[in-house]
């Protein structure tokens, strides 16, 4: 099937040797005529894979895969502001800035 979108980006720098990567994938639904499509986003690290699968072959569906997405990239940026700021913190502490 073709794909509308399709990104894959190592989480890693090459010279780490690690192959932690996120995959997402859209296919085309031919101008909306087609929704049986994939829609899956893959995380992975040295042992883990996980798989979310984004239906779209419903008005409910529809709904709940974006409100799914949604709460994914909301709770992504609250742990990325919660780790900058332990990291931070941690930074501080070891220069005897705490």
């Amino acid at each position: 099937m073709a794909k509308h979108f399709h990104k894959r980006t190592f989480l890693n720098p090459v010279s780490t040797g690690q192959t932690s990567f996120i995959d997402a994938v859209v296919e085309h639904s031919f101008n909306g005529s087609d929704s049986l499509i994939n829609c899956l986003i893959t995380i992975a690290d040295c042992k883990h894979r996980i798989q979310l699968e984004f239906l779209l072959a419903n008005k409910q569906h529809r709904r709940r895969s974006l409100a799914k997405i949604n709460l994914l990239i909301n709770t992504l940026i609250g742990f990325r502001d919660a780790l900058a700021k332990e990291s931070q913190l941690i930074e501080n502490f070891k220069r005897g800035k705490s």
